[in-house]
């Protein structure tokens, strides 16, 4: 039961990353957003690592290293994702996504050069497919647009791409301290572009603002991911399987706050694509593979 009732808490705060954005974005410029959550994740994990606990800093050929992970798995990934919500749907966000655990598998036995299983690709392909079948209306009747749609995947590459160049290193430092670091970078590397392109008249510091920032990163990026590293731990097969409600609780989240009709290509496709991770789960060493690869990310989807 306690397993349970902690995979539903993980899907129940991990799936409402996309909602939370775009309602905070009513108000508030999505770099602000954005680069606001980093700076207050980066103070709290840095103080909490090196202050409290002690941690050793980065060796000096790390920082390097850091500074790619930062921009490939907060600046640019987080960054093209809050921009995304903007032009495109919550639910979409949330479908989007689930696509990620595919995309780290075939990403990853690319750069290994290993073969990728037929149940990877039919999977890919599903995925793919069902969210096309919820994009192409919603293109249709301009609730998204095609720069939504190609932010989202443009998100989703950088940070498989992350997740992959993550695992490839063999690092001296505790993980909270890694994330810190890459979560400090990823907030300095996209100031430039928070202070070039942000209309600043239409920004507003308020409590909607500063509650979208708080949530992102305690429920979502701490609480969350606290949570899918337990469940990782006890069982990665059995932990990806809570995958599966996410993109559900996402257009459930959607319909609820914001209103996002919920129609029958919308159901069509989020089964297509829970249908692709079942399918593509099924060989059960790559999968605890790409779930280890994927918890490697504590600042947070979306």
């Amino acid at each position: 039961m306690k397993d349970i009732l902690t995979g539903l808490l993980f899907a129940m705060l991990w799936s409402s990353a996309s909602v939370v954005t775009k309602l905070g974005l009513q108000t508030a410029e999505p770099f602000v957003i954005t680069n606001t959550r980093f700076a207050l994740a980066a103070l709290l994990m840095l103080a909490w690592a090196h202050l409290v606990r002690r941690q050793p800093l980065p060796a000096t050929s790390e920082y390097k290293k850091l500074l790619i992970y930062g921009m490939l798995n907060s600046s640019i990934y987080l960054g093209a994702f809050s921009l995304a919500m903007r032009y495109t749907t919550a639910g979409l966000g949330t479908l989007s996504l689930a696509l990620n655990p595919l995309l780290i598998a075939i990403i990853s036995a690319v750069f290994l050069k290993k073969k990728v299983s037929n149940a990877i690709w039919t999977g890919l392909l599903l995925g793919i497919t069902g969210v096309g079948v919820v994009t192409f209306p919603v293109l249709q009747n301009s609730t998204a647009t095609p720069l939504g749609v190609i932010l989202l995947f443009g998100s989703m590459i950088s940070y498989s791409v992350g997740t992959v160049y993550f695992s490839g290193i063999t690092w001296s430092v505790p993980r909270l301290v890694i994330n810190g670091w890459q979560i400090l970078f990823g907030a300095l590397t996209l100031l430039p572009v928070t202070l070039g392109l942000t209309d600043w008249s239409h920004h507003q510091w308020t409590a909607s603002f500063w509650g979208t920032v708080i949530w992102l990163i305690i429920p979502v990026s701490v609480v969350a991911v606290q949570l899918w590293l337990y469940l990782l731990h006890k069982d990665p097969v059995k932990a990806a399987l809570w995958l599966y409600l996410c993109p559900v609780l996402g257009f459930f989240y959607a319909w609820l706050l914001l209103g996002e009709p919920v129609k029958f290509y919308t159901v069509a496709g989020a089964i297509l694509v829970i249908w692709g991770l079942y399918i593509s789960q099924r060989p059960r060493k790559q999968l605890a593979e790409t779930a280890n690869n994927s918890s490697a990310d504590t600042s947070g989807k979306g």
